[in-house]
Order: C-alpha cells, then structure tokens, then sequence
C-alpha cells in the first residue's frame, strides 16, 4: 500500500505494506508512480518518501515469484527503472528518511531521491549473493562511485551489509540520526527547503544531474551555471532574496 499525504506544500509517501517490510510488487511500483504523478500535479514544493514499520524497503516483493518463468525484463525493466527515472526527475526537492533494511529496488528509491537521511541502524548493501541474482536497481553505480571497485565487489561477493553509521561515513548518503529521530529531520529538512527558493534549487538539482549522468568538466558546468544565475535574476524570488538583504529582513520565498 502506497499512502500519499499533501500538507502546507510538503508531499509526504509512505510505503505502508510494514507486514512484508515494505518489498514493492507490481502493483506497489505503479501505485508509487501514481502518487508522484499526484503530488506533482498539487504543484507541492517538496516531497517526503518514508517507509512504515521496521523497515524502508526491503526490496521486491518476491514471496509469489516463480524463477523458472519470472519476467525480470518487465519487473526492472518496464517498471523499475522507469518509476526510478520518474523519482529522479521530480520537479522539486526531494527526500527520503530511511531505517532498517534498504535493499534491491528499496536502495533504488534512496538512490533516486535528491537527499537521503539515514537511521545509524539502517541496513544497505547487497543481499543477493544468497539469492544468485546480482544487485539492481542502480546499486552497481552507486557503490562503485562513491566506494570503489574494491568495496563494491567485496559487499557484492559476501552480502555484508553496511550500518546506516557506515554508509554515510562512506560517502553514499547524506546524514545519520538515531532511528527515532530520523523521520522528523527528514520532515523539517524538507518543510524548510518547500519555504526556500525552489526555482534556484531545481537550477543546482539540474547541474548536479548533468554533472553525475554527463561528466562535465570543471568549466563547462562554471558556464551553466553562469546561465542559471542569469535567468534566475528574472524570478520573484531572486528579487525577494536581494530585497531581504538589503532591508535587513527574512525573505519570503513563493516558487517563482
């Protein structure tokens, strides 16, 4: 079950299936999409994804699958990679508070998310050694940037899993917290970016995207840049911020 909640223009998704930690069938992933597709059309200045229970997400639901006929192509392939696509692209800041296991497609939804605040206990890393399946959902790209060749194959070869402690101090999410506190930063990081300039955030979120996917060089992403400064000064923002500043008083920022 996929639960969609919009308030003072903060998106909040919360997997809510906590029986089956969360794993995504079918029919979870295109209810998840739905519910981007809905806060996207509420026009929300930022979005919350959380999973209920013990658990973010452990993965795809695999409790009905039978291997000798599994459509892996149309599971990863036609659903997976699409809605991951989807996330990423959101037209406003993202976030993801994330505890307990964070596996296989459920590692792909925090890799698809802008910012990702991690539980200390959090579990991340590769378990399909046990399955004979390989890792997915963007794992490969993940671990092997920000971890290496060496890492990467060693968490891949013995499913070790990496503590939420670990995987930020490794460079691979944002921050950590005490699991009971996690879900309240996440919110109040996002209810703060909502209250912010999102015109200029969506400005840095496009570069950062360039700059992972296309490999821009130092002076050609300067050049971008330049050009985002220069058409952001056309936004009530922009004039709200310079205001703010000379007067001497808090900005009032509207998304425009």
């Amino acid at each position: 079950m996929i639960d969609l909640t919009i308030d003072d223009g903060v998106a909040t998704v919360v997997l809510n299936s906590p029986e089956k930690l969360n794993a995504l069938d079918e029919q979870a992933l295109k209810d998840l999409g739905s519910a981007y597709d809905e806060a996207e059309a509420s026009g929300v200045r930022a979005l919350v994804l959380r999973g209920e229970g013990r658990a973010f997400c452990a993965g795809r639901d695999i409790s009905g699958v039978d291997p000798r006929d599994d459509d892996v192509m149309g599971y990863l392939g036609e659903l997976v990679t699409p809605l991951l696509r989807r996330m990423s692209a959101f037209p406003a800041p993202t976030f993801a508070a994330a505890h307990g296991a964070c596996l296989g497609v459920g590692l792909g939804l925090l890799i698809a998310t802008d910012v990702v605040y991690v539980a200390d206990s959090a579990k991340v890393g590769s378990p399909f050694a046990a399955l004979g399946a390989t890792l997915d959902s963007g794992g490969h790209a993940l671990f092997f940037e920000r971890l290496g060749a060496h890492k990467t194959l060693d968490l891949i070869y013995t499913g070790r899993l990496m503590s939420g402690t670990e995987a930020v101090a490794s460079g691979l999410f944002s921050q950590v917290f005490p699991a009971d506190e996690v879900a309240a930063a996440t919110e109040t990081a996002a209810k703060k970016a909502a209250d912010g300039a999102t015109g200029a955030f969506l400005a840095s979120k496009e570069l950062v995207r360039r700059l992972r996917d296309e490999r821009l060089g130092l002076w050609e992403s300067v050049e971008i840049e330049n050009a985002a400064q220069a058409a952001l000064c056309d936004t009530d923002d922009y004039r709200e911020g310079f205001a703010a500043f000379q007067e001497k008083r808090k900005p009032v920022f509207r998304g425009r």
